[in-house]
């Protein structure tokens, strides 16, 4: 599926599904909130991160769902969380280490002086792509819960590496939508935005549905 009917598609279905995709989102950002507020206050918190794996995961099962099947019940939700926590808590920490070692290396480097740049300007290339690739693996994880996760990750590699300009173009797309999301009193981004990339993840890098072609 190509980017615009991504966006298009996800946005029809955030439409027809509105409430419920407003319950998730807000109960994911609620999480993510506090997880942030907990890590501020104190620094060991940060490892709560790593928990915001198996509700994100359970979020992406329902836009996995809708993006497959067109229907969404709520009760999906908990069908998610429990077939896909043990998967969240290993997304959720491969997502926290990297962000960790992120946080770490830029700054260092960047303090190293002029010749330690290249370095800096390598570890954000890094990142930015490990961002990209899990535009990929969550949807993969989620949609391939029967494989391994080494083998989805292997997946999730090669559709990546399938379609690099798109990835990128969606990366920006979401970047842009979730931004407009916090700058509007952040509301829209803890009661829409992070559903909706979600949806436009899950109907970008998976296989169509043919009972869903026009």
């Amino acid at each position: 599926m190509s980017l615009a009917r991504a966006l298009g598609v996800a946005a029809a279905d955030l439409y027809h599904q509105s409430w419920r995709l407003v319950i998730l989102n807000g109960l994911l950002g609620a999480f993510l909130v506090g997880v942030v507020l907990a890590s501020l206050a104190v620094r060991q918190a940060v490892l709560l991160f790593v928990l915001l794996g198996p509700v994100a995961a359970a979020v992406m099962h329902c836009a996995v769902m809708l993006a497959q099947t067109e229907e969404l019940r709520m009760s999906e939700a908990l069908v998610g969380l429990r077939r896909h926590w043990r998967r969240g808590l290993a997304l959720g920490a491969l997502v926290a280490a990297a962000a960790s070692l992120g946080a770490v290396a830029v700054p260092f480097y960047s303090r190293m002086g002029t010749w330690a740049w290249p370095l800096a300007m390598l570890s954000i290339y890094v990142l930015l792509v490990f961002a990209l690739f899990q535009l990929a693996l969550w949807p993969l994880a989620v949609f391939e819960v029967g494989r391994p996760l080494r083998e989805v990750l292997r997946d999730a590699v090669l559709v990546v590496g399938r379609r690099p300009l798109g990835f990128a173009g969606l990366g920006l797309a979401l970047l842009l939508v979730n931004a407009i999301g916090v700058a509007a009193a952040i509301l829209p981004f803890l009661t829409l935005t992070i559903a909706y990339s979600f949806l436009v993840s899950a109907h970008f890098a998976l296989p169509k549905n043919p009972a869903r072609e026009v």
